[in-house]
């Protein structure tokens, strides 16, 4: 069953995050992820959400998104985004 990184992502310093934009692409291949929403066009249509960028991971299932995430790769480089971002960060099973 597929899944999903949802990141609701407020950067605080773009430049500091260039380093992680470049590097974390080739972090999903080899776990099966694919990027299928990364934007800043949002309209809240209910309740007081009110993020200012969505990204949208997916993958074949839960166990590759938890394996991505905790990917030596990956831990390599989210300090980068950690220090430059107020983000909140979920996994979630699809259909």
């Amino acid at each position: 069953m597929a899944a999903y990184v949802i990141v609701d992502s407020e950067i605080k310093n773009l430049d500091g995050m260039k380093e992680y934009i470049e590097k974390v692409g080739a972090t999903l291949g080899a776990h099966g992820g694919q990027p299928i929403v990364a934007g800043t066009n949002i309209e809240k249509v209910e309740g007081d959400w009110n993020p200012s960028r969505i990204v949208i991971v997916a993958f074949p299932s839960m166990d590759a998104a938890k394996a991505w995430y905790n990917s030596p790769a990956y831990q390599e480089i989210l300090p980068i985004r950690t220090a430059n971002t107020d983000d909140k960060v979920i996994l979630v099973e699809g259909l």
